[in-house]
């Protein structure tokens, strides 16, 4: 008998505390081919577990990730009810899904975590996903608007230092803002942000990151000097 990539996962909303089903890949299907300058993973084969990391609730349709906290500030859930689940057709997202299915999920992940005020580093990480989901259907427009959001929470996440003790670095952060303005076309705050990776190399030990920074800095410097010419 052949084994499905996927399986079923039961969920317990932190909202509304009903169960429901989700969907999951099962790890060991998951094979990356490559992976891109800003660490979107390039899969070798159509099994995707970047369209499942939200989860939807079909009972109230609030939106979340494994990274969500669970606490919720005094009225919050009362802004949830107003604004997501008052308004809730069901809407069953646990079966198998398309880009499209994945992105509704992703940008009503990005709706709760914003009302919910969930940490920068976590919108920063949706806000990615999305672009990501975006580039590999080829809609240069939405890629690039989901990136700049992603950038600008990793902005906030970086002076409010909300990314620690969570798996990502500092100089991951401080990074992948650079290479986000690369990628929107925002070259000075890209070669700042570059620059201080860069800086960062004698007290780090994430070699590759420094190494394909100053990759990134060097390119951009030459392409700056020809357009000078």
């Amino acid at each position: 008998m052949e084994v499905s990539p996927y399986y079923e996962k039961q969920i317990d909303c932190i909202h509304c505390k009903k169960k429901f089903k989700s969907m999951k890949v099962r790890s060991n299907f998951v094979k990356i081919k490559e992976t891109e300058s800003d660490f979107h993973p390039i899969y070798e084969n159509d099994v995707n577990p970047l369209l499942y990391n939200v989860f939807v609730c079909e009972h109230c349709g609030f939106s979340f990730t494994e990274d969500f906290s669970k606490y919720f500030a005094p009225g919050i859930k009362e802004k949830i009810d107003e604004k997501i689940s008052s308004h809730w057709k069901t809407h069953d997202f646990s079966g198998e899904r398309t880009i499209s299915d994945a992105l509704q999920a992703y940008k009503l992940g990005l709706v709760c975590g914003n009302i919910k005020k969930e940490k920068h580093i976590t919108l920063a990480g949706l806000a990615l996903r999305t672009a990501w989901l975006y580039r590999s259907i080829g809609d240069e427009e939405q890629e690039k608007r989901f990136m700049e959001i992603s950038r600008d929470q990793y902005i906030d996440s970086y002076s409010v230092e909300d990314y620690k003790g969570t798996s990502m670095t500092e100089i991951r952060v401080i990074y992948l803002i650079a290479e986000l303005s690369r990628r929107i076309n925002e070259r000075d705050q890209a070669i700042r942000y570059f620059s201080k990776v860069i800086e960062m190399q004698r007290n780090s030990n994430e070699v590759k990151i420094i190494e394909m920074a100053k990759e990134q800095w060097q390119q951009m410097r030459d392409e700056k000097e020809r357009t000078e010419e």
